[in-house]
């Protein structure tokens, strides 16, 4: 009797443990949609994993990559691929809004997502080069393999795997031939006509939720019957995505160069110098993650010299040509990679014109008023005292009868700061001056008895 109820006691346990550990599973609750814009680059890539960890330790439902990009930059896809697949949380990746694409490496995550969709007016692909800055690291040849397994595994189409690897793929026809799973027009559409759908995830298969049926009649409609969270990059990703966009580098970098070079023709540094160097660093911020040819950066560098060089001499000269054709081909060639990654052809134009317009008109009219007098009397200015703003070795500016003025000495007597000088030559805007104390002549008086 006693074996009897010891057996019965521990059947019962045992038809009562599944149900135990059933209960005690999580359930899953919420969908996370996550905005993914612009080139697939650190920031994105970054909010992509950030964004996977997140739904697997609320253990969300789903979770939407909402994806608009032309491709991939300094980024190793294969590991954002990864990250997708190794996820416990059903993933789905909606390419959108109205008219988005997604290309390169982007759409090679796209199709490597349990369940995609594109919008109305969208299309996928190419998805060579994958990476923009190295065009040609994958072949078409081993792309179109790995698309065919992938899209086999999902049980979607391999039909239009060569041509999505060499050409974009408009949003209804790859529904119709089934290389995605459905054209959704809305992000908030494609959530609900996942509802009932089966979805393979890194813990096994998982049915979704995803919605709700209300109103009656005429005015019933599905809506989501989770809570939908929605997120994208923060602020410094924001300006970091932003500094990696070739054309802002390029910009950046042209219009730093040309304030420094501003700067460099006033007395003191100010905020045109603290802005030019600001936006430097920022362009090699971006600089730092994109395809820069070195001898582009040393060309643009190279324009700027010689800009300032006919800058100082108040003259359009030698260097002016110099420096435009420097400025043109630095600007032509900056990246390599893809020519996707060129800035396009107003960008250039604007910045190229706007910068040879700066130096030859506002910087030698700035140049000309702040260190300039009228021209009547300026050979009276020999034998004048004055004084040096900053250090005149050989170069830099002197104060004489309360104006500033460029000036010149000679190597072996460098004036400091302060000290007193004396003109002994006026040479146009320049003038040449010696310390008060170092045998300079008053050529006044040779030039009277002269004239």
């Amino acid at each position: 009797m006693l074996l009897a109820v010891l057996v019965a006691g521990l059947g019962a346990c045992l038809l009562r443990t599944p149900a135990s550990a059933q209960q005690t599973q999580p359930r899953r609750a919420g969908i996370d949609v996550v905005s993914v814009e612009g080139f697939l680059d650190p920031p994105n890539a970054t909010l992509i994993e950030r964004s996977v960890r997140d739904a697997q330790r609320s253990n969300a439902m789903l979770l939407v990559f909402q994806l608009h990009s032309s491709g991939a930059v300094d980024v190793n896809v294969d590991r954002l691929i990864d990250a997708m697949s190794r996820s416990t949380v059903p993933i789905a990746v909606w390419v959108g809004p109205t008219g988005a694409n997604a290309r390169g490496g982007a759409a090679l995550f796209a199709l490597s997502a349990p369940v995609v969709s594109v919008a109305q007016g969208g299309g996928i692909g190419p998805v060579s080069p994958v990476r923009l800055d190295r065009s040609n690291d994958v072949s078409n040849a081993a792309l179109r393999s790995r698309l065919a397994a992938v899209q086999r595994g999902y049980g979607r189409s391999d039909k239009l795997v060569s041509d999505v690897v060499t050409h974009r793929v408009p949003a209804q026809r790859a529904a119709d031939e089934g290389l995605i799973n459905r054209a959704s027009p809305t992000v908030g559409e494609f959530i609900v006509s996942l509802h009932g759908t089966t979805v393979k995830t890194a813990a096994g298969p998982v049915t979704l939720s995803t919605a709700r049926v209300v109103g009656e009649g005429k005015n019933r409609r599905r809506v989501p019957n989770q809570v939908v969270s929605f997120g994208k990059l923060d602020l410094a990703g924001q300006v970091q995505h932003t500094l990696d966009t070739p054309w802002v580098a390029y910009f950046l970098f042209v219009v730093g160069g040309a304030l420094l070079v501003f700067e460099f023709f006033t007395v003191s540094i100010g905020i045109a110098g603290l802005v030019g160097a600001m936006a430097i660093v920022a362009a090699c911020y971006g600089f730092s993650h994109l395809p820069v040819h070195p001898y582009a950066v040393g060309l643009l560098i190279l324009a700027m010299i010689g800009f300032a060089v006919d800058v100082q001499a108040t003259a359009l000269g030698a260097w002016t040509f110099i420096g435009s054709a420097s400025l043109v081909a630095g600007s032509l060639t900056l990246y390599g990679g893809s020519s996707r990654l060129d800035p396009v052809w107003w960008v250039q134009l604007i910045v190229i014109v706007g910068t040879i317009v700066f130096m030859l008109s506002g910087m030698t009219a700035m140049v000309r008023s702040r260190f300039s007098t009228p021209t009547i009397g300026r050979e009276e200015l020999i034998g004048e005292l004055g004084s040096a703003e900053v250090d005149v070795a050989p170069d830099g500016v002197v104060r004489v009868r309360d104006t500033l003025w460029r000036a010149r000495t000679n190597r072996a007597t460098p004036i400091a700061a302060g000290q007193t000088v004396r003109v002994v030559s006026v040479e146009g805007i320049l003038l040449a001056v010696e310390p008060e104390e170092g045998g300079a002549k008053d050529y006044r008086e040779p030039r009277s008895k002269r004239s």
